[in-house]
């Protein structure tokens, strides 16, 4: 431990990332899309100037927020982006959680946000899921200082429908509700439409996951203007050009290509739903996903033991070792054959 460090960075427990191994493994642990981005992402990529890079690209990303507007179905007023949904999750606890009174957040959701409330000295309450893993939305406080959950869950992958959000938003009226929509694209329903009646209702997303552009790190809020002006207050305070030229062109063209969208989204969805049936034959119990993941567990096989036989056998899982996760694995979909490797190597560990 520095004796430079600040107080508040020695009291920090940071969040820890999912593996990014060196060496070759069938990578199924970081909620990664495995299909590659749209063809128009590679000739932007291909047709980019690099003359482009000696400007500062645009500080209010207007042609991003432009299309991601037309996309939503919202006003350009009402979107924001940033370096990944991350750092736009980050700017939004600075914007509006720093209440007297503490956010409330599921006990059981995206890891990043306690990491937040620390940073950020923000008081947190925690609600557990009902007996179904479901965020329990009943649970949240009305005199809440805020409320944040992700929707679909992570890692535990079940939604809410967008009627369900706004009976919620119908109860909490003068704090904000962040839904955190990362991995909305894999079967659930998006809020977004909701920010024309709900001024108080923040939505974020990102590239990272249906679009296939993690390595980019590209992600967005939509909510009313006085939303979207807190944002950007907070992120002209800290950096006024966080989306660069690049990222902005092929965010674009990503935008534009649906049917490429569409196909990698619904196949995604269809290796999911063939890997839970594959996996309940050889005992797991698997927790229905309107994501890109399985949260599983196996009442026969520590689920520890099972992370480091499938490693030895090349294929890396995520293992959460908290007192909620510690017996579940959670699984991101591959490709079909990645699956069937996966499927083939649990056979020779659950026998």
């Amino acid at each position: 431990m520095s004796k430079f460090w600040s107080p508040e960075v020695r009291e920090l427990t940071p969040y820890v990332p999912g593996e990014q191994p060196r060496e070759r493994l069938i990578k199924l642990n970081t909620n990664e899309n495995p299909y590659p981005p749209a063809p128009a992402v590679e000739a932007a990529l291909r047709d980019f100037s690099a003359d482009h890079l000696r400007r500062y690209p645009d500080p209010t990303s207007f042609a991003l927020r432009e299309a991601l507007a037309e996309e939503l179905g919202v006003d350009t007023a009402q979107v924001f982006v940033g370096n990944g949904s991350d750092e736009v999750l980050a700017l939004a606890f600075q914007a509006f959680f720093r209440q007297p009174r503490p956010l409330s957040m599921p006990t059981i959701s995206y890891s990043f946000y306690p990491v937040y409330c620390r940073l950020y000295g923000v008081e947190r309450r925690t609600h557990p899921l009902d007996d179904q893993w479901r965020v329990d939305l009943d649970a949240f406080p009305e005199e809440a200082g805020g409320v944040i959950f992700a929707n679909p869950n992570a890692p535990t992958g079940h939604g809410h429908g967008r009627e369900a959000i706004a009976r919620l938003l119908e109860r909490i009226t003068d704090s904000v509700v962040l839904v955190d929509e990362a991995y909305v694209d894999f079967g659930g329903e998006s809020a977004a439409p909701l920010v024309e009646r709900f001024p108080n209702l923040l939505v974020t997303g990102t590239f990272s996951k249906s679009r296939s552009l993690a390595g980019l790190r590209l992600g967005y809020a939509v909510g009313s203007r006085e939303l979207i002006e807190g944002l950007e207050r907070v992120k002209d305070s800290f950096n006024s050009y966080p989306v660069d030229s690049l990222a902005s062109a092929l965010g674009i063209a990503s935008l534009g290509d649906h049917e490429h969208f569409d196909a990698c989204r619904e196949a995604v969805i269809t290796t999911r739903e063939r890997t839970r049936v594959r996996l309940e034959t050889l005992g797991f119990q698997v927790l229905p996903s309107q994501t890109n993941f399985l949260l599983v567990s196996h009442p026969a096989f520590d689920a520890a033991q099972l992370f480091v036989g499938l490693r030895e056998r090349g294929v890396l899982v995520r293992h959460f070792n908290t007192d909620a996760l510690r017996d579940h694995l959670r699984i991101s979909i591959g490709t079909d054959d990645e699956m069937d490797s996966l499927i083939e190597a649990l056979e020779s560990l659950c026998r």
